[in-house]
């Protein structure tokens, strides 16, 4: 055991030894305590230096719009591969054919299909024409029978008329036959009285009475003739009504056969809407069998390959990448920073297989970064958990380099506030997020 108690403490003297003497004459120790000082000063002082709260974030690059990135072209009908027309790595433009497929399905194989029906439209149409026509003339024809009715029903009523008046004259006729009779009754009693008292001879008397019996005969044939005319009256006003019930069974006939002509030409007008629909459709169709380019581009890789064989609707054949597109990077940050981004703030971004030196926390000291802005925001979160922000070039800095290509990972750092970097230490030590940022645009608005 070592005597280093207090009551026995240590009284050698180790400046006795010249280990302890050649130590304490070296100058090692006092520039080692330099250094020490001087870098605590200096990292006191960086403490207190500025440093650029960012979120960091991993995706690729992509175009700006939908329609510039890669896509592949689909066959809308099924069919049979018969002839390429591009390969793998050629530059195409808008409306170029890529192959020509033959058609599979058996109601289509008849090679003059389309004419065949154009032929069957225009039959259709001439039939539509011929029952316009026959409309036309049964239309003509309800005219005329509606004239002729109306003739007749004039003349009915002109006869009616006519016995009316002859009633009213066989009337009078009759009235003045009744008048006639009593004046030979009267003028026979009065014969038949002067007889008696010797004034008049019996052959006035028989006169007289064979006049009277005229008259009474007379009267018998006036009223014979009245009822005659009353006949002729109701039989003018049957005539009227029979009249009138031959021509609305004529005018009816005829309503109905224009009628089915005119159910019939729209029937036939919808056959033919169906036809042309038809002639349309086979006439697009074939315009499928080119399977044609939608936009210049270059064909990245022919997905179905081969002749003859078979492919159904929608399959994928051939992938292209437009030749012109504007270019963008796709990030990605977590649900915990999505409230720090915002629309139109600046980010810093460098691309895989670019070289680049990064200072997160010196965004000015870096190099071979790219400045960009954010233009949006997906509100959805990605099947991978984070939310993706869709980054365009900064036209206030250097362009992008041409040689980065789409699909190539990009690696973001959007900026925030400036702070100490002793708090930032603080803040990362003990897991909070950054501080809740405003972009500067929106503090403006609502301090106006």
């Amino acid at each position: 055991m070592l005597n280093i108690s207090k009551k026995n403490p240590i009284t050698e003297d180790i400046q006795q030894y010249s280990t302890v003497r050649s130590l304490a004459n070296r100058p090692h120790y006092k520039i080692l305590n330099k250094i020490i000082i001087y870098v605590s000063i200096i990292g006191f002082v960086i403490l207190f230096l500025p440093w650029t709260q960012n979120i960091s974030g991993s995706g690729a690059v992509t175009t700006l719009k939908p329609d510039q990135r890669p896509q592949t072209i689909h066959s809308a009908i099924a069919g049979r591969i018969e002839k390429w027309y591009v390969k793998e790595g050629d530059y195409v433009k808008k409306g170029d054919t890529i192959l020509f497929i033959s058609e599979i399905k058996e109601e289509y194989f008849d090679p003059n299909l389309v004419q065949n029906t154009k032929n069957q439209v225009d039959a259709k149409q001439i039939a539509v024409q011929s029952y316009g026509g026959k409309i036309t003339s049964l239309t003509a024809q309800i005219n005329a029978i509606e004239n002729e009715k109306l003739f007749k029903l004039q003349q009915a009523q002109n006869k009616i008329r006519q016995s009316i008046l002859k009633v009213k004259s066989d009337s009078m006729d009759l009235e003045a036959v009744k008048t006639q009779i009593k004046i030979a009754n009267t003028q026979f009693n009065r014969a038949v009285t002067l007889n008696k008292e010797g004034l008049k001879p019996l052959t006035d008397v028989e006169e007289k009475r064979l006049k009277l019996q005229e008259v009474e005969a007379k009267i018998i044939t006036q009223e014979n003739k009245l009822l005659a005319s009353k006949n002729e009256l109701i039989n003018t006003k049957v005539e009227v009504n029979r009249i009138g019930a031959e021509y609305a069974e004529k005018s009816s006939k005829a309503q109905s056969d224009q009628f089915t002509a005119l159910s019939s030409q729209y029937d036939t007008e919808a056959q033919v809407t169906k036809l042309q629909n038809q002639y349309v459709n086979y006439q697009i169709r074939n315009g499928m069998y080119y399977i044609k380019a939608p936009q210049n581009g270059y064909v990245n890789r022919a997905i179905q390959s081969g002749l003859g064989e078979t492919i159904k609707e929608g399959t994928q054949i051939v992938s292209i990448m437009p030749s012109k597109y504007d270019i963008a990077v796709a990030t990605f940050v977590s649900p915990t920073d999505l409230p720090l981004i915002h629309k139109g703030e600046k980010v810093r971004i460098w691309f895989d297989g670019w070289p680049t030196i990064v200072f997160s926390g010196w965004p000015n000291m870096s190099y071979g970064t790219f400045g960009g802005r954010i233009v949006a925001v997906e509100n959805f979160i990605s099947p991978n958990g984070k939310f993706r922000v869709l980054i365009a070039p900064d036209k206030e800095e250097d362009p992008w380099p041409k040689q980065i290509s789409i699909g190539s990972g990009a690696q973001t750092l959007a900026l925030l506030d400036n702070v100490p970097i002793w708090f930032e230490l603080w803040r990362t030590l003990n897991g909070f997020p950054p501080n809740y940022y405003q972009p500067k645009t929106e503090l403006s608005k609502e301090n106006k």
